[in-house]
């Protein structure tokens, strides 16, 4: 077991932020003393070591605790990205010592600015970031899509858009009445056995999205009539209250 003073040495994270990673649940000791300091066993240090790789790739700590608590995490595919990450910021280090001691050597002339070009080394932590970003509800989303025919995908929109047609004949009606209360069920089950589980949360988020204008907005209105993504919006943020 290591003290948060120790792990603090070791890792340069500094206790404070050590202290806040515990107060979010991002990394939490393996135990507390009778005194309240905290302390780390090995499993500890290796979900530091991960978290650490994920800040790297500039991950808010929000996405890096979804992904290093998701049940399929990759321990090897992370480490193995770190090693990669850690090799192509070692061959850009040494292209830079090696552009100084040549102006050392030559002066300023014909100087070579081919050392400071990161764009290798960008790429890399840009692929590896978009592996990661992959949210549960995309992979989930890829997963049901991936064996659908053209055919099967036209009918499933239509059945999607005909939701929205549905929508624009109740906007007379008072948005928490339980037959609309009843269409935004429908049209969250319909989400969950297509696309992806549609919590709560999640549903919220779209009817925000589908009231915000552009797009979105114009093709539910085009299906149900002016005003129905507005009013499709109202119903479900009744819905999720």
């Amino acid at each position: 077991m290591k003290t948060v003073n120790e792990v603090s040495k070791l890792t340069g994270v500094s206790i404070r932020t050590l202290q806040y990673y515990d107060k979010i649940g991002l990394l939490k000791p393996a135990e507390y003393t009778g005194s309240g300091y905290r302390l780390y066993d090995d499993a500890a240090l290796e979900r530091l070591h991960q978290i650490l790789l994920f800040r790297e790739l500039e991950f808010p700590l929000k996405d890096i605790k979804d992904i290093v608590t998701r049940s399929d995490f990759d321990k090897r595919k992370a480490l193995d990205q770190q090693l990669e990450l850690l090799k192509l910021k070692k061959e850009h280090i040494e292209n830079l010592i090696k552009m100084c001691r040549g102006l050392k050597l030559r002066g300023v002339k014909n100087m070579d600015f081919t050392a400071f070009d990161s764009r290798k080394l960008d790429e890399y932590a840009k692929k590896a970031k978009e592996q990661w970003g992959k949210t549960p509800e995309y992979r989930e989303f890829e997963e049901k899509s991936k064996n659908r025919t053209k055919s099967e995908e036209e009918s499933m929109m239509a059945d999607f858009m005909k939701i929205f047609e549905e929508f624009g004949t109740m906007k007379e009606k008072d948005p928490a009445c339980m037959e609309v209360q009843d269409q935004v069920k429908k049209f969250q089950g319909f989400i969950t056995e297509h696309f992806y589980k549609c919590t709560k949360e999640i549903l919220s988020g779209l009817g925000k999205m589908y009231a915000g204008g552009g797009e979105f907005t114009e093709n539910i209105d085009k299906a149900g009539g002016e005003g129905t993504a507005e009013f499709t919006h109202k119903a479900i943020e009744l819905y999720c209250k």
